[in-house]
C-alpha cells in the first residue's frame, strides 16, 4: 500500500486546497496528516471537511504536541513512521502545498516493481527548464517516494536538519551513496501552490541563508549513509482526535544475528523475514563483500539489508556495534552436543552437498580460519570456540539487556522472546524450524541441517 505522509503546522490554508484534490486523485492509497502542534485551525478544518474520509479509512489524522519551532526533519520522520504504522510499504512525503495530480499513485506503484530504487524530482533538469507551465513552482523538492524498509535502513531524514534547509537533498544523496538508484517523478505530478519564502521561514528567519542553493554541495561533501541511529520520529501522538496516546520509540538501526552457524540461524532469518524485515543469511556473494568492506569501518553491502545473520556477522559483532550504534543483537545457542554434531555433518560431504564448493570459492575457508584458526573439522577446537564465542558475546553486552537477546533454541525460544525484544506484534503461525538435524544412522543427502 502507498501511504502519503504530510506534516502541517501553520499551513492549513494550503492543505485545505491540496488535500481534497489529492484524496480524489489517489483513491487506492491512504493519507496520514500529522498535526505538528498547529495553531491555525487545522483540526477544526479536518473535523468539518474530512470526517467521511477518516471514517472510511482513507485519511488518518495524528496530533503531536510539539513545543518550539517546527522541526522539519523530526516532523517528516514522525509522519513517515505513522505511515508505516498505517500499513504503508511505500511512503510518499507530500508537503502541505503539493498537488499529486491524477494517476500519481499508479505512476509510483508501477515504478516500484523495480528493486533497489527510490523516487524524487529531477532537480537538475527542473532547474534548467525555462520558467513557464512545464517548470514546477518552488516547493516540489520535498517530494519523495521510498519503500518503508529502505527509509528505515537509511535512518530516515537526518534530524540535525531542524529547519527548512535541504534535509530532502541530504536523504537523496545518502540513498545514492548506499547504492540505490534514483527514478524521477514526472514534472506533471509536481505542481504546488505558488507562495514566497515568508511562509517557510517565518519561524526561523536565520535559515534563509540556506536558500543560496549550495545544499547539493554540502550533501555531496558528506560521507555518511545511515544517520540518527534509530532515534528518529520519536514522541507521543494521538490518533484521529482521540485521547489515547501512541508512543513512537527508537527503532533498531540494524538487527544482527550473532549466533554461530548451526544454531538455528536460518530459522532466525526466516522469522525476521516473516516479521517484514529485509533479511540476509549468507546470500549470493554478499557475505564475502561484507567481510571485505568492514575492514573500512562500514559496509555498503550490509547497509542494503536491515537484518543479517550467519557468517561473517558473528565474527564482527564488536565492529558492527561501533559502526551501527543503536542496533539489536541476537545470540542463538544450542545444546553443545547437538551443535557439535551439526558442525561435524556440515564438514562431511556425505551430509553437506555444498561442502565441495568450499575448495572452489575459498571464502568459507577464510571465515572458518578466522573463527576456528583452521579449515578442517576438529571437535575439541570447535567446541572450545563455540563456548568462548558465546561467553564473550554475553560479557561484551553485559548491562545492555536492551541490546542483546539470547535465544536458547533447544528450550522453546521463539516468537514471544523475539517479538518482545524487537517490539513487534507476534505472528499467528508457528516459529519457523528450518533445516532441523535429525538423528540419522546413515547419510541422507536430502535431509537438510540447521
Amino acid at each position: 500500500m502507498i501511504v502519503f505522509c504530510t506534516t502541517c503546522k501553520g499551513r492549513t490554508q494550503h492543505l485545505s486546497q491540496t488535500l481534497p484534490a489529492n484524496l480524489r486523485d489517489n483513491p487506492k492509497s491512504r493519507f496520514v496528516v500529522l498535526n505538528y502542534n498547529d495553531g491555525d485551525g487545522l483540526l477544526g478544518y479536518l473535523r468539518a471537511c474530512h470526517q467521511k474520509d477518516i471514517e472510511r479509512g482513507q485519511l488518518v489524522v495524528y496530533t503531536h504536541p510539539a513545543s518550539g519551532a517546527f522541526h522539519v526533519s523530526h516532523a517528516k520522520n514522525m509522519a513517515a513512521r505513522l505511515g508505516a504504522r498505517e500499513g504503508g510499504d511505500i511512503l510518499v512525503t507530500l508537503d502541505a502545498d503539493n498537488f499529486t495530480g491524477s494517476g500519481f499513485e499508479d505512476f509510483v506503484q508501477a515504478r516500484f516493481t523495480e528493486p533497489g530504487i527510490f523516487m524524487c524530482p529531477d532537480h537538475f533538469t527542473i532547474k534548467n527548464l525555462p520558467h513557464g507551465p512545464e517548470r514546477p513552482q518552488r516547493g516540489y523538492a520535498g517530494r519523495l517516494a521510498v519503500r518503508t524498509q529502505d527509509f528505515i535502513k537509511a535512518g530516515a531524514y537526518n534530524e540535525t536538519y531542524d529547519t527548512w534547509r535541504g534535509e530532502d537533498i541530504d536523504f537523496n544523496v545518502r540513498m545514492l551513496r548506499m547504492g540505490y538508484h534514483a527514478r524521477f517523478i514526472d514534472t506533471r505530478y509536481l505542481q504546488t501552490i505558488p507562495h514566497n519564502a515568508n511562509v517557510r521561514f517565518r519561524e526561523y528567519p536565520h535559515a534563509r541563508q540556506h536558500e543560496a542553493g549550495n545544499e547539493w554541495k554540502i550533501a555531496d561533501a558528506r560521507t555518511d549513509t545511515v544517520v540518527n541511529w534509530g532515534k528518529f520520529g520519536c514522541g507521543t501522538v494521538y490518533r484521529n482526535f482521540g485521547t489515547q496516546s501512541v508512543e513512537l520509540k527508537p527503532l533498531a538501526t540494524r538487527i544482527f544475528g550473532v549466533g554461530l552457524h548451526k544454531t538455528a540461524t536460518t530459522s532466525l532469518h526466516r522469522a525476521l523475514s516473516i516479521l517484514g524485515f529485509d533479511s540476509l543469511h549468507w546470500g549470493r556473494g554478499e557475505a564475502p563483500a561484507i567481510w571485505n568492506e568492514m575492514t573500512e569501518g562500514r559496509s555498503k553491502t550490509l547497509e542494503r539489508f536491515y537484518a543479517l545473520s550467519d557468517l561473517p556477522i558473528p565474527l564482527l559483532y564488536k565492529e558492527l556495534d561501533k559502526a551501527y550504534p543503536g542496533s539489536k543483537f541476537i545470540l542463538t545457542v544450542r545444546d553443545e552436543d547437538k551443535w557439535l554434531e551439526s558442525v561435524r555433518r556440515m564438514w562431511n560431504p556425505a551430509y553437506n552437498s555444498t561442502r565441495r564448493l568450499w575448495d572452489v570459492y575459498p571464502i568459507s575457508h577464510t571465515l572458518h580460519r578466522a573463527l576456528y584458526g583452521r579449515t578442517s573439522f576438529d571437535a575439541e577446537t570447535m567446541l572450545a570456540t563455540y563456548r568462548r564465542h558465546n561467553a564473550e558475546v554475553v560479557e561484551y553486552f553485559r548491562n545492555r539487556d536492551e541490546d542483546l537477546l539470547v535465544m536458547p533454541m533447544d528450550y522453546g525460544a521463539g516468537w514471544r522472546a523475539l517479538c518482545s525484544f524487537l517490539g513487534t506484534d507476534q505472528p499467528q503461525l508457528p516459529y519457523p524450524t528450518e533445516y532441523v538435524t535429525r538423528k540419522l544412522e546413515t547419510p541422507d543427502k536430502d535431509e537438510p541441517e540447521y
